[in-house]
């Protein structure tokens, strides 16, 4: 296996290595990151009082998938989707649209998916993504990056008090599932691909 190989993500393995065929494919796995993006999003959970989303597996799933750079491509267009008024976050338009919903309490979350994006595509840059002991824990560092700044934002909002009981306490637990889950599904695929075709 050469080092190449070995630290290509799952979605760069049938791409060719350059040309105007490469550019394409990644344009278009960019814009159907956005997609799942936005239907992770919409997909909600009831647990007791919060609606929980998919889109934290959505966006690590994408991330070990992708690579850091389009891993942090898909959601700087998603962001920026939402900037323009498109309804791609939770509870858009219900609670608002655009850059008045993203100044509000779940601002600080949306900035923290492109460090969860950026974090968990650095570690499959680097192969971890074949591993699942360090691909859980790529995880869960980029899923305390993207709790802090949500807890940051949503601090100056309500206080740190009201944004650590309301705005983490209760998504520990479940995004702790989603860290799991995600850390099992990207090795377990690769295992399923042939040796050769991995390098």
């Amino acid at each position: 296996m050469t080092a190449a190989s070995a630290t290509t993500p799952l979605a760069m393995l049938a791409m060719p290595e350059k040309g105007a065929t490469r550019l394409a494919m990644q344009a278009a796995l960019v814009v159907g990151g956005t997609l799942l993006l936005t239907l992770s999003a919409k997909t909600k959970v009831v647990l007791g009082p919060v609606d929980l989303s998919l889109q934290t597996l959505a966006i690590l799933l994408i991330a070990t998938s992708f690579g850091m750079r389009m891993a942090v491509a898909t959601l700087a267009l998603y962001l920026f989707q939402g900037a323009m008024g498109f309804p791609v976050f939770q509870s858009t338009p219900e609670k608002g649209i655009g850059l008045a919903y993203m100044m509000g309490s779940t601002g600080g979350y949306l900035i923290g998916f492109l460090a969860m994006a950026a974090i968990a595509g650095w570690a499959a840059d680097r192969g971890w993504d074949r591993s699942a002991f360090k691909l859980f824990g790529a995880m869960l560092v980029a899923e305390a990056a993207m709790m802090a700044c949500g807890f940051g934002w949503l601090a100056t909002l309500i206080g740190a008090e009201k944004a650590w009981t309301f705005g983490v306490v209760p998504f520990i637990v479940p995004d702790l599932v989603k860290v799991a889950l995600a850390s099992a599904i990207v090795p377990a695929v690769w295992a399923l691909i042939p040796g050769k075709a991995r390098g």
